[in-house]
């Protein structure tokens, strides 16, 4: 018999009925009818070729063939609940794998990683550039997306999906804002860089101006390294926290995404 073939429903409806040898007393653990253990076990005896109960005056009782086979099934499930709670166990690992941007790593979610590490010296981080990376492929535990709502995963918004305009001069471009002011295709932004960071920094240095997300500009504003052209307005996209719900789930997501919601 295949191991992927292996009856385990009605394996577990067998077990319960020969602790209780009652059909009744089994269908109540189980939560069904008596009527679907009797199908259980009648669907695993022509599975085995045997005859797992017998009838008898005082009660049901156990076959031969049955209670030859029953301690090793026992061991069985004792063996499944161990491995389950190994599973399990990894919730409580001390490593956090997070994917985000890396101009947000460095001006946002760094500071505050390094924040809960302070109160919980036994973590450990790896982060992953790239906010579109895989969940199953990079083994994540969370990702950092800027994004307009957190789509087929579980999420929460990192503050309010605000921009605002740093800088002066010319609009200086990125993939988030490729036209800045409605540039034209015959007369582009003299300056294009990689991702709001740079923008951000190329602003600084005095190279024009952008429009860029008010979270990932918030630490260069409070330290007047630049200065804002306006109040921060509202627009479609801002920074989730997002991850699958197996994930969301975790004790250690949950103690995460609590930390970095907290202000």
């Amino acid at each position: 018999m295949k191991r992927t073939h292996l009856p385990l429903n009605a394996l577990r409806v067998f077990d319960a009925a020969a602790r209780h040898l009652s059909f009744t007393r089994a269908a109540d653990e189980l939560a069904v009818t008596p009527a679907a253990v009797g199908q259980q076990i009648r669907a695993l005896e022509d599975l085995l070729g045997v005859v797992l109960f017998r009838r008898t005056s005082k009660g049901l009782e156990l076959t031969e063939e049955a209670g030859a086979g029953l301690e090793a099934l026992r061991t069985g499930f004792l063996h499944f609940e161990d491995a389950v709670q190994a599973i399990q166990a990894g919730q409580s690992s001390h490593v956090y794998t997070i994917a985000a941007p890396r101009d947000f790593s460095e001006a946002w979610l760094a500071p505050r990683l390094a924040a809960f590490r302070s109160e919980n010296p036994h973590l450990r981080y790896v982060l992953v550039d790239g906010e579109m990376s895989d969940f199953t492929e990079a083994n994540l535990d969370l990702a950092i997306r800027w994004t307009d709502g957190p789509g087929d995963f579980e999420g929460v918004p990192l503050g309010t999906p605000e921009r605002v305009t740093v800088g002066k001069g010319d609009w200086i471009a990125w993939p988030g804002d490729p036209n800045p002011g409605d540039e034209s295709d015959d007369d582009k932004s003299p300056v294009m860089v990689g991702d709001a960071g740079l923008a951000i920094a190329a602003a600084a240095a005095g190279l024009g101006r952008a429009r860029v997300p008010a979270l990932l500009a918030a630490s260069w504003l409070e330290s007047g390294r630049i200065a804002a052209l306006n109040e921060p307005e509202p627009c479609r996209r801002g920074y989730w926290l997002v991850a699958p719900l197996p994930q969301w789930r975790q004790k250690k997501v949950k103690a995460l995404v609590a930390s970095l919601t907290a202000s």
